[in-house]
Order: C-alpha cells, then structure tokens, then sequence
C-alpha cells in the first residue's frame, strides 16, 4: 500500500466543495444517497455564514501528488452540552476518508486532531455515533480507546414527522 503525505487543517470556504462531494460519497458508502437533500449553499452557510453552527477540518494531500484531488477526507462537528459534566464537548457529525486513501493514519489524525481541539478548548467530552453494521469503523474506534455505548440509541423527528409534533 502506498502511503500518501497528508496535512490536517481547519476548513476554508473554499474546501465547501469538496467536503460536500465528500458527504455525497459518505452517503454512497453508507447506502443513504436517497436522504441527500442538502446542498453547498446551505452547508457554506452553516459553516461560514453569519450564524455559523459547525466546524470541519480536512485531510490534504500534499499538492505535488494528485493535484486535482487535494482533499481526501474530513471531519464535520459541532459543540454539543453535557448537562452531568456541565461541561461543552465536541460532537463529530460525520468523519469520512476516500476508500483509495484508507489505512493510511489519516482518520486517526482527523480523530486525533478533534481530541486536541476539545483538550485545548477545555471541553468535557468527544463523541460521535456509529452505525451497528460498520464493524471495520466500531474495531477502528475500539482501537484507539473509544467506548461504544450499548444502551444508547438515537431518537429522531424529521420531515412531516417533525412537523406534527411541532404542531
């Protein structure tokens, strides 16, 4: 396998492209490219806008290896409130590396770069969800020390759904 030389670093508006293109292939991936339906304005906007409520860092590749491919993995998170630590904590949305560029370090140091982050801001915790079927991803996380929670699950309203119960 041959390794690439990558940085990691804090998005820039102009990586919206690009982490949005990565979020379609995480869909793809994840088989859930029929829930899709957001779109790079709405995602510039969030992350840069006048409100902006998320954060992303991206995995680069050196620039004299695939010049037309710079970006080739990156992880999108927010703060998220623990009310029993009353402390803040880092929520990681999504973390996704192209399959091409896999087992080569580079979710380890976007993982690795958000637990700095959460260290350095003096947050209380660092978590994220799994899906039950991504054993490669729940081995990977056991690996590096996370615990995955047996007795959480994840409660949703969307859509009509959300709309009735605002209702």
């Amino acid at each position: 396998m041959t390794q690439v030389e990558f940085t990691i670093r804090p998005a820039i508006i102009s990586d919206i492209p690009a982490i949005f293109s990565l979020i379609l292939a995480l869909a793809d991936y994840e088989k859930l490219t029929h829930k899709v339906t957001g779109n790079i304005e709405a995602l510039q906007e969030d992350m840069f806008g006048s409100k902006p409520c998320i954060e992303a860092i991206v995995a680069e590749m050196e620039s004299n290896q695939k010049p037309d491919q710079q970006i080739i993995g990156f992880a999108l998170f927010f703060t998220s409130y623990s009310t029993f630590l009353t402390r803040r904590g880092i929520y990681l949305e999504d973390l996704f590396v192209l399959s091409e560029y896999r087992s080569m370090g580079i979710g380890k140091a976007l993982i690795t770069k958000l637990a700095q982050l959460a260290v350095a801001r003096e947050f209380g915790r660092f978590e994220w969800s799994v899906l039950d079927w991504n054993e490669s991803a729940i081995a990977f996380y056991a690996r590096i020390g996370a615990e995955v929670l047996p007795d959480w699950r994840i409660c949703r309203v969307t859509g009509e759904a959300l709309k009735h119960l605002a209702s």
